[in-house]
């Protein structure tokens, strides 16, 4: 099981609370990861990574082990710590302005 923590306007949107849970099958992947989340989560479609062209929105960035993964290709592996599920992967809302 791959845990998930998401940004508080998805976790309102998606009606959870606290970090979710998803499975994977095989090594898991930032794309993976968020092929699970949507069909477990189906509102979340489209507004993590677009609908189309599955790329990351601009101001949503993926992080795990205290590393930023937001630039990584996203079928590279996550690592091992996520997949035996002892450190979470974070979806975080970016912030911007100035």
């Amino acid at each position: 099981m791959i845990r998930v923590v998401l940004p508080p306007h998805l976790r309102t949107l998606a009606e959870v609370e606290g970090e979710v849970t998803v499975e994977v099958e095989g090594k898991p992947t930032v794309c993976s990861v968020l092929d699970a989340l949507e069909a477990r989560y189906p509102v979340l479609r489209g507004t993590i990574r677009d609908h189309v062209t599955k790329e990351r929105r601009a101001f949503v960035r993926f992080f795990a082990c205290q590393e930023d993964l937001s630039h990584d290709p996203p079928d590279a592996p996550l690592p091992d710590a996520v997949a035996a599920g002892t450190e979470p992967f974070f979806v975080i809302g970016a912030m911007a302005g100035g």
